[in-house]
């Protein structure tokens, strides 16, 4: 055997002990919390939030008229119970601070079997300024990992999304699947089947927010019009819709005439804050969520203006 071959073989070998051996530690680390571990496995155990209920139940539903994606605007604006008084089948797959790196996955797992007629893209200038980081954390530690969580998910130069996912993935040979039969309280929360979450009543105290400039990620544009073209290849409706914040929020965006135009260029893009007029002391809860009674003015007038 040459040289360069006992080198390569040697060098394979060393690879692959010392792969599996960081992974062994990692779980064990995670388990036992060794704290130079555990501080770098954002994995808490137990369901941590809307989405591991949202995920959950997804299976027993197919052949939706509407899937709404997108963050937490999406979860907490699009009452699923309001569509379904309408006449209207649909699923909210919306989770925290979901960008289009997340969204992308999710339809990988779930677009064929939901078979929507419709997709409302939920779309916040914040989300696509993001790097994605604590959204994928969230799918992680409340989604089924797959081949997904390692070509897509995993930032290989983000220590806790590498080791969250190894954790992950070991946790999930012991996860049961939960059927949710009926609403659940999570906190101040109440999780709605279909994927709509309700806060408890709550009224927002108007505060001076400092002006701020979004910087699109270019990286989430490439993926959402990857995204975009899919969907549409498959012969599925599109919609862009940017939701109501308040307006101490919104104006404080110094060029949101800028997103709206990227937004615009894919057709059947509503921007919510141009259409309805809501109180920021009245119709939130926070500076960028709608309370129930801002949520029921928006979802009965977005059916209005799109008519579905």
């Amino acid at each position: 055997m040459t040289d360069i071959k006992r080198f390569i073989k040697t060098l394979f070998y060393f690879a692959t002990f010392s792969s599996i051996s960081y992974i062994i530690l990692v779980i064990i680390g995670g388990t036992i919390n060794m704290p130079f571990i555990s501080a770098n496995v954002k994995y808490i155990e137990g369901p941590q939030g809307d989405l591991f209920y949202r995920t959950n139940e997804i299976s027993y539903f197919k052949n939706v008229d509407v899937l709404f994606s997108g963050s937490s605007h999406t979860y907490r604006g699009f009452d699923t119970r309001i569509f379904k008084d309408n006449n209207l089948g649909c699923f909210n797959l919306g989770s925290s601070t979901q960008t289009p790196l997340q969204t992308e996955v999710l339809l990988k797992r779930y677009l064929d079997s939901l078979n929507p007629k419709t997709i409302v893209f939920e779309v916040s200038p914040i989300v696509f300024s993001s790097d994605g980081i604590e959204s994928t954390l969230d799918l992680i530690k409340n989604t089924k990992n797959d081949i997904y969580t390692i070509t897509k998910l995993i930032t290989f130069n983000n220590i806790n999304t590498l080791n969250t996912a190894i954790f992950g993935f070991y946790k999930d040979l012991f996860k049961d699947k939960y059927i949710v039969k009926d609403s659940i309280r999570l906190n101040k929360d109440l999780y709605i089947t279909g994927g709509f979450v309700q806060r408890d009543m709550a009224y927002y105290k108007p505060e001076t927010i400092e002006k701020s400039h979004i910087i699109v990620n270019d990286k989430m544009l490439e993926i959402f019009d990857r995204i975009i073209n899919n969907v549409r290849s498959k012969g599925i409706n599109v919609i862009l819709v940017q939701t109501p914040i308040t307006k101490v929020l919104y104006n404080s965006y110094s060029n949101i005439n800028a997103f709206d135009s990227i937004m615009s260029k894919y057709g059947n893009y509503y921007n919510f804050n141009e259409i309805l007029e809501l109180t920021d002391s009245v119709h939130f809860y926070d500076e960028d969520h709608l309370n129930q009674k801002g949520v029921v003015l928006f979802d009965n007038k977005f059916i209005e203006v799109l008519e579905l």
